[in-house]
């Protein structure tokens, strides 16, 4: 078994550049492997007058801290359009030198705070089944403008390595997608963890690919009894959640680890 890897999760709705910038470096020099992203745009689906979009300071951090793998967790699918996404992918892949993980979701349903986000932009919020057929057919734009060549155009930006996608979500739908068409998937810990990842598994393997090499991220804490579950369940990343400050509050999480 190969040990958990312990990113952070920063909450960006009302924090500044500066403050995330510092606690990126924090979490890098206390020794930790990564840094995420909340994708939203208005801070009002929190009741924040602001939230910093997530792309746009990824790229940022990817400038400041030079280790630590850097994602969004996880990028609405109906906020930017694949294929430009592909590009914007790739760029920031050569930018990190190979530390992108590119978290990739359906976004809130339409019974949800943040559908307000996508009606602002005249943005439609379809149903579930529709919003996982998005989740695929942006997973086959990125690999293939990561390609090179799309429509008979060539020249498209080509990330060495691709960038693993990494689908999130609650459900076993949502699993199996991530096992049958992307690298890997993230969850939120709990009693349902251990069942979708044997469906996300599942689905991976009849899909003909190597589960062994699907990414899985999980959403929990610090404590050791924690860590070596997951690790025992072969979890490759647990994220865990920080609000601001992001520096003070990274020091206290480095403070806990075992």
């Amino acid at each position: 078994m190969r040990p958990v890897k312990v990113d952070v999760l920063f909450d960006p709705f009302g924090a500044t550049w500066h403050e995330v910038r510092e606690g990126a470096i924090v979490v890098e020099g206390e020794g930790f492997d990564g840094v995420w992203l909340y994708d939203h745009l208005a801070g009002s689906v929190h009741g924040r007058a602001r939230v910093l979009e997530s792309w746009t300071t990824l790229t940022a951090i990817a400038t400041v801290v030079p280790r630590i793998a850097i994602g969004p967790m996880v990028l609405n699918v109906a906020n930017r359009q694949a294929g430009t996404l592909g590009v914007m992918a790739a760029t920031l892949q050569e930018v990190s030198e190979g530390r992108l993980l590119v978290g990739l979701g359906a976004g809130g349903g339409r019974t949800t705070p943040y559908a307000a986000e996508q009606r602002a932009f005249d943005r439609p919020v379809p149903g579930d089944i529709a919003r996982r057929a998005a989740i695929e057919s942006t997973v086959t734009t990125l690999r293939a403008v990561w390609s090179g060549s799309v429509g008979g155009v060539a020249g498209f930006l080509q990330p060495d390595p691709a960038p693993p996608v990494i689908v999130g979500g609650f459900g076993a739908k949502v699993a199996e997608v991530a096992g049958r068409v992307a690298d890997g998937i993230n969850l939120p810990d709990g009693p349902r963890l251990a069942p979708l990842l044997a469906v996300a598994r599942e689905a991976r393997t009849a899909s003909g690919r190597d589960p062994s090499t699907f990414v899985v991220t999980v959403s929990s804490d610090l404590r050791p009894s924690t860590l070596e579950r997951l690790e025992a369940l072969g979890v490759d990343r647990v994220v865990v959640f920080s609000g601001a400050p992001f520096a003070e509050n990274a020091r206290r999480l480095a403070g806990t680890r075992p």
